[in-house]
């Protein structure tokens, strides 16, 4: 089976997992785990940014049907799609970025940093979009940590 087979296959199974499953847990009021941005962080270093944009906006906006939060997760996973080599660029060496794919094997405790700033952006875009003011900035602070 090809690499690109085994990778959309793997977005299926955690889009499945991620709206089946992890849309119902709530805790505390606040954390609500966001599973589905694993995809894109362990997307293929080499691919095409054209590529990466159009799976993340077809991935969030997947998701943005199944939670309907019209265009929330689409901002968001755009967002992160767009960014990602630069955050790539400042966590991993330049023997790292010769690698294929990005993942603990490949950058070590660098990938953790990597993940790390990808889910933080993530998940401060898609709350601060959702809250639409700077009045909610604790609040937003607050749910992505």
């Amino acid at each position: 089976m090809s690499k690109t087979v085994e990778q959309i296959i793997q977005a299926l199974l955690l889009l499945i997992f991620q709206i089946v499953i992890l849309n119902n847990i709530q805790l505390f009021g606040m954390i609500a785990p966001f599973l589905y941005i694993l995809t894109i962080i362990t997307l293929p270093i080499k691919m095409p940014r054209g590529y990466i944009m159009l799976y993340a906006c077809i991935l969030g906006g997947t998701m943005d049907i199944f939670t309907h939060s019209y265009g929330l997760h689409l901002a968001a996973t755009a967002l992160v799609a767009y960014i990602r080599p630069y955050i790539m660029q400042l966590f991993a060496t330049r023997e790292n970025m010769e690698k294929l794919e990005p993942s603990y094997k490949n950058f070590g405790l660098a990938f953790y940093k990597y993940a790390l700033g990808i889910v933080i952006i993530h998940h401060f875009c898609l709350f601060m979009i959702e809250a639409f003011s700077f009045k909610y900035i604790g609040v937003v602070i607050l749910k992505t940590l």
